[in-house]
Formats: C-alpha cells, sequence, structure tokens
C-alpha cells in the first residue's frame, strides 16, 4: 500500500483513520489512494478491451457445445493484455488528434499503460465470460428450440431475447447500486482477489527471484497448448481414463462402479484440464475450505447415497435405468422420445402423454434434483442463521447510508451516472421483451402476464440475494422455484418455462455479475461514467457475438446436440444444453404436479426442501455451544451440497478430478510452497485454460471441420460399454445383456 509521502506525490489522498474502510479484509487489500489524473478509456483500453471481450465470447460459445465444455476466465485477457498494453505505448504515436472542430481531443498514446486501462479492459473481459461461460442460459433457450424441439425462430427474435435478458438486469443493478456498491458494508469479497491480481501486475516487487509472472505464463501456456493436441485428438481416452473396466470388461456392476463417463467413476481419472475444470470452474481459484466442503458432499453422494438407494433398495425403479444418464427414460428402459407427446406448437399433449406413458429419470439425476431442492432451503437457513443480524445491520446502514468511507469519498470526485440512464435502458428492454409475447407469440409461448410475473420476480429477490451475496459472498439460487412455481402456473409449455427462468432468475445472476464489476470500479476508482459507458457496450458486443457464433454452429455442424445421430467420438453432444432441455420437459412440458405432486413418482423428494432447511441448524447450534472451536463455522451445509451440484452433465469423474487437483494446490503446494502460490498460482490457471482453448479451436478449424477424425483404440472414450446397461429383470435395451 502506497505510503502518504507517495501518495501526495501522485496526487492522491490518505484516508484519516476514523475515514478508514470498516472491513478489515477491505483495508488490508484495496489502496487508499487515487490519481483522478490516470487516464481511463484510452484507445488502447477500447482496442484491447473490444479484442478481449470478442475472443472470450467466442472462445466460451465454441466450448459450451463440447463435450468437455471449458469456461474461459477473465483471467487470462488480465494477463496477456499486460504486454500487449506496454509495447503499445512504446509504439504508438503520442501526437494529440482532434474531431469536430477540436471539440474532442484525443491521443492513441498518452503515457505508460495503467492499472486503470487494465481494469476497464477486464470489464470489456467479464462481458465475454459472462455471456459464454458464465450463464450463457438465453442461448440455451435457444439451442433447445432449434436443436430439441426443431422449432424455427428468427434472428431477430433471438437477438431480442439475448439482449433484453441482460439490459434488464442491467437496468436493476444501476437502480440497486446505492444500496449495493456505495455502502462500505457492501463489500463483494471476490473482488478482493481482483484487486490484489491487479496490484501484483502493476506494482513491482524488486526482490523477486525466479521466472517472473509473465514467463512462468508464456512457458505454461505453450505447455499447455502442446499437450492438449493429446487428449483433444491423438489420445482421447485419457478424458476418461477408466481402469476399473478393463479389469472387468463383463460386469455390468463393476462398469457402472469404475466408469468415468456412465458410472460412479471410482479408480477413473482426467488427465485434461478441460475435463478438470469443465463444470466447477479452476480448482485452482477456489479456497480449500470450498473444496474440502464440495468434496465432503461429493463423498457422501456418490459413494455412499447413490449405490445404497440403487443396489439395496432400487427408489424409483432405478435399476430399470443406467445409473448415471442425462437421457429421460420410459418405464422400459427404452429413451423417452419427447416427440410422441408434443403438439405441432410443441405443447403437451396430454391424451398422447397418458397412452406413451410417464417419464423416468437415472437414479443420480433423481436425486441431483432433490439435492437442487435441499440446497436452496439450505442456503437460506444458512445465511439467516449464521449472517443474519449482520445482513440486517449492513442492510440498514446501506439504506441509511451513513457515513463515507475513504473509498466512497475519493469516488465522489467523479461525475456520477445519473438515474435516468439505467431506467431508460430497464423501461427499453421491458417494452421490447413485452413486445416480443404479442409479435413472436408462436415462437416464444411467453404471454405478456407471464413477463410482467418475471420481471416482479426478479425485482423482488435481487436487493436481498444481492446483500447476502455481497457481505458472504454467497448468492442463493432460486432456479428451482421460479420453475416449480411457473410449471404449475402454466403447465405444458416447455419454452415459456425456460424462457421464464431467464427473465426470472438468469437477469438477476446478471445484475448481480455486473453490480459486482461496479464495486470492482468502486475499488479500483474507475470513473462512473466510464464503467458504464464499458459495461453497456461490452454488453452489447457480447450479446450479438455470443448469438452469431451459435448460429453458425447451430446451422453448420451437422447433427449437434443430437447424440443419437452423431458420431460416437464427435465432441458436439452438448451436455450442458442437454440438461437444460430435460429441465424444459421436467418442468415445463410434463410439469412438477405429474411428477413431484401427489401421486408423482417423485413425490418424496420435495420432503428434500424441508430436510434442507434443517441441517444447517445443528451446525449452528454447535457454533453458539462452543464458540471458541474455529472449524465448525467452516462447516458449509450449502457448499457440502455442491458436491453433487451440476450432475448432470457434470460427471463423477470430472469433480473428483477437481477435487484432487484443488487439494494438491490450495492446500499442499499453499501451505508448503506459500511464496510460489502467491506468485504463480493463478497465472498457471490462467496459462491452462488458454493452452487448452487455443489448440482445442486449432484442431477443430484444422482437422474437425475436414473430417480428418482418427479412429484407433485411444480415440474410444472411457471403453465401458456396459455401464449405461440396466440391471432389472426383464428389461430389454440393445447392446446389453438380458438379466
Amino acid at each position: 500500500m502506497l505510503t502518504a509521502k507517495a501518495a501526495a506525490a501522485n496526487g492522491g489522498e490518505v484516508g484519516e483513520e476514523d475515514e478508514r474502510c470498516r472491513i478489515e479484509e477491505v483495508a488490508l487489500v484495496v489502496p487508499e489512494t487515487d490519481d483522478p489524473n490516470i487516464p481511463v478509456l484510452t484507445f488502447r483500453a477500447w482496442f484491447l478491451g473490444l479484442t478481449s471481450c470478442v475472443l472470450l465470447i467466442f472462445l466460451n460459445t465454441f466450448f459450451i457445445y463440447r463435450t468437455q465444455p471449458l469456461t474461459i476466465s477473465a483471467i487470462l485477457m488480465q494477463i496477456t493484455v499486460l504486454p500487449i498494453g506496454r509495447f503499445m505505448a512504446r509504439v504508438l504515436p503520442t501526437r494529440d488528434y482532434s474531431l469536430f472542430g477540436g471539440r474532442w481531443v484525443f491521443s492513441l498514446n498518452p503515457g505508460p499503460f495503467n492499472i486503470k486501462e487494465h481494469v476497464m479492459i477486464t470489464i470489456f473481459a467479464n462481458c465475454g465470460v459472462s455471456y459464454g461461460g458464465g450463464d450463457a442460459y438465453s442461448i440455451g433457450a435457444i439451442t433447445v428450440m432449434k436443436a430439441y424441439y426443431k422449432q424455427s425462430i428468427s434472428f431477430l427474435c433471438a437477438i431480442f431475447i439475448v439482449l433484453t435478458t441482460q439490459v434488464i438486469g442491467y437496468g436493476w443493478a444501476g437502480m440497486l447500486r446505492r444500496y449495493l456498491v456505495d455502502p462500505v458494508e457492501m463489500w463483494w469479497p471476490s473482488n478482493l482477489a481482483q484487486v490484489s491480481f491487479f496490484r501484483a501486475l502493476h506494482e513491482r516487487d524488486v526482490n523477486s527471484k525466479g521466472l517472473t509472472r509473465m514467463q512462468f505464463f508464456l512457458i505454461f501456456l505453450g505447455a499447455s497448448f502442446a499437450y492438449y493436441a493429446l487428449p483433444g485428438y491423438l489420445f482421447p481416452i485419457l478424458t476418461f481414463f477408466s481402469w476399473v473396466c478393463w479389469a472387468w470388461p463383463r460386469s455390468i456392476t463393476a462398469q457402472q462402479i469404475g466408469s468415468g463417463y456412465h458410472g460412479l467413476g471410482v479408480g477413473a481419472f482426467t488427465l485434461d484440464w478441460a475435463g478438470i475444470s469443465a463444470y466447477h470452474g479452476s480448482p485452482l481459484v477456489t479456497p480449500w475450505t470450498s473444496i474440502l466442503n464440495v468434496g465432503i458432499g461429493f463423498i457422501m453422494f456418490v459413494y455412499i447415497i447413490i449405490p445404497v438407494c440403487y443396489w439395496k433398495y432400487g427408489i424409483f425403479d432405478a435399476r430399470k435405468f443406467p445409473i448415471f444418464s442425462n437421457q429421460l427414460f420410459r418405464s422400459n428402459g427404452l429413451k423417452y422420445d419427447t416427440t410422441k407427446i408434443l403438439t405441432p406448437q410443441r405443447d403437451l399433449n396430454v391424451a398422447a402423454y397418458n397412452n406413451y406413458g410417464k417419464l423416468y429419470l437415472s437414479p443420480l439425476f433423481a436425486l441431483s434434483i432433490g439435492s437442487g431442492f435441499a440446497r436452496f432451503t439450505a442456503t437460506l437457513t444458512h445465511v439467516a442463521l449464521f449472517h443474519g443480524s449482520d445482513i440486517w445491520k449492513q442492510s440498514r446502514s446501506a439504506v441509511k447510508n451513513v457515513k463515507q468511507d475513504i473509498h466512497a469519498k475519493l469516488m465522489s470526485k467523479y461525475k456520477q451516472v445519473p438515474e435516468y440512464w439505467f431506467l431508460t435502458l430497464l423501461v427499453l428492454s421491458v417494452v421490447l421483451s413485452l413486445l416480443m409475447s404479442f409479435i413472436w407469440k408462436d415462437q416464444i409461448q411467453v404471454p405478456w402476464w407471464a413477463m410482467l410475473f418475471a420481471f416482479a420476480l426478479a425485482w423482488i429477490v435481487t436487493l436481498p440475494i444481492g446483500v447476502i451475496q455481497a457481505t458472504t459472498n454467497q448468492q442463493p439460487g432460486y432456479d428451482i422455484i421460479a420453475q416449480f412455481i411457473f410449471g404449475y402456473v402454466y403447465p405444458g409449455k416447455p419454452i415459456a418455462n425456460l424462457l421464464f427462468k431467464i427473465y426470472g432468475r438468469i437477469s438477476t445472476v446478471h445484475a448481480l455479475a455486473f453490480l459486482s464489476d461496479l464495486k470492482l470500479g468502486h475499488y479500483m476508482k474507475i470513473p462512473p461514467r466510464c464503467m458504464y459507458t464499458a459495461q453497456l457496450v461490452g454488453t452489447l458486443v457480447a450479446g450479438i457475438v455470443n448469438l452469431a457464433v451459435a448460429w453458425w454452429m447451430l446451422a453448420t455442424i451437422d447433427n449437434i446436440c443430437d447424440v443419437e445421430s452423431l458420431d460416437p467420438n464427435s465432441p458436439w453432444t452438448c451436455p450442458k444444453f442437454r440438461v437444460t432441455f430435460d429441465a424444459s420437459v421436467i418442468w415445463g412440458l410434463i410439469g412438477p404436479q405429474r411428477l413431484f405432486g401427489p401421486g408423482g413418482l417423485y413425490r418424496n423428494l420435495v420432503w428434500l426442501f424441508l430436510i434442507g432447511a434443517v441441517l444447517p441448524v445443528p451446525v449452528w447450534v454447535l457454533h453458539k455451544m462452543f464458540p471458541k472451536n474455529k472449524w465448525i463455522p467452516l462447516i458449509n451445509i450449502p457448499v457440502i451440497s455442491y458436491g453433487f451440484a451440476g450432475m448432470p452433465p457434470a460427471t463423477p469423474t470430472n469433480i473428483a478430478s477437481w477435487l484432487v487437483t484443488g487439494m494438491i494446490f490450495n492446500f499442499f503446494v499453499f501451505k508448503y510452497k506459500k511464496e510460489w502460490w502467491k506468485k504463480y498460482n493463478y497465472v498457471l490457471s490462467a496459462a491452462l485454460d488458454a493452452g487448452t482453448a487455443f489448440m482445442a479451436v486449432l484442431i477443430f478449424f484444422a482437422l474437425q471441420n475436414e473430417n480428418k477424425n482418427l479412429k484407433w483404440w485411444g480415440t474410444e472414450i472411457d471403453h465401458c460399454p456396459l455401464a449405461s446397461c440396466p440391471t432389472a429383470p426383464g428389461i430389454v435395451v440393445a447392446g446389453c445383456p438380458l438379466h
């Protein structure tokens, strides 16, 4: 942190002791100085920011359709643009240019590449992550409509869906910034890692030994790039190395236990970074306590609960189906053909459904949905018990906006963004969304009242959830509740259910992402109007590119997402979107009443709402009984439940390999090689992401797009053909022995 003397030399200020941030973590990490004369939205920031946004959105959209999806984080661009920005500062001309008769004067090179430019580039890049890799649910809905329901949808309608979802979230963020950004109590813990990373890249460590961060990044970027040719093309079996199946090639049970792709993955592992980071993100950037909690939940669920439910009790007729699958099934063990129960308008044909039969899920899929019920209520109970009083006090302080800390005082020097700028965007997006329900009613199925219902739901929950995330770094999800409610209110409409979730839930996710970025700008002293411009432009660019890439892939890759028609080794199986489709069938087409209501096969899973609400209570009681015990508060029931979140599409092997990798780096390396971890850990994560992504794109365009695919023993993933077989007597499935 800069000294008072250095700050004065830079034109900044140092707050008095009573002005310092009351949040200790913030006071230790965030500099309490500012130089308002530093250029921010420069030519370099625009060029590198938009380039980063477009590149990340292309890569993340490209990867989300693959069997092993990979989210490329903004950390990649944070590191990559640093040497490029410094190079541009050395070579670009420094002369001033004038436009509009001298009313606007600018320079391509206003001086050294600075930290505020770097932050602006990251804000652009974050748009590329949130669209393509984080919550690309609008693209998921469009993919489901085109690839699964074979419904025609115009590009104009699709672009309206994508952009209005984001801009509505932007409107919520603008209206709530006074409560969730300005107050010192709303400190957004995840941003402190970003601030630390920026300072590490820009503040020189004169005593540093060994490779610089940039040298380390380039070396492992090259190594990762070269290595991914093996799991990505030459030797794909490295993605799921299931040796148990080789030892027992004729045993269904052994393959169900050992298969990394279709089973419990016991003994299986992956040597593919895309497989390790596919669903829970990079394990190198996840705190050890979170990894430990997730690991506890994973072991309980995959190695205890699932085997007991499947082999001992056979709940939900489990042995008629594969132990793990993201497919939907009939009572005879065959896959459920949803086209048999659809009307031409993509509604439920009730008579056809009654004739065709009930819908069944694989046991792991069904229990994973139940865990989502428990996770929702456990999150609310945990936050209420452990953080309720603090959140109430902090919320009251935020509403009153009682006292400014040093960061708020430094930011007060800049022009604020008028409220009507955000309100205009909000009203425009609401009007366009309502127009969609009239102009493209047959394509989107959502009536105008459902749009208003979704907006009301988002408006009600965004502030309380934002307060929780800004103070505890936890975001309680209400996806299941939103789909559950709307499934009862408007059953038999799968596409309407998907789009309701977008406007009622995903707009909140995007609003919180925007608010988090606004707090990052607050910490880094970015002028609010520069933030507004960068976020809005980045949002529009990312949305258009996101849809364009998805539209191109859906049109050019034959049978994309159609597992039955694809080559068995094709990477375009769309596991994330398959689950999106399944959700539309479960909650929208067939509806929660038939599956989870009285008489429904899965009605007992609803009890997990109550169980999830109760589970955090004993932990809280123990914490109150033994307040000096440090490990009790680390028991986090919602995070434990994330041990079985996302399965499917995630496989147990994905999660197990993620846990092992995270344990190695964030426990052993962190404990015994802390200086190495501090200097290189995040850099290694970015290098592995980047090298894997670039090689995968190269392989696609140079080889796979030209149908130059290899065919040998090493290209067959998993080698566990019996893992998907049922074990109930009398169930006949092609390729499986009859019990």
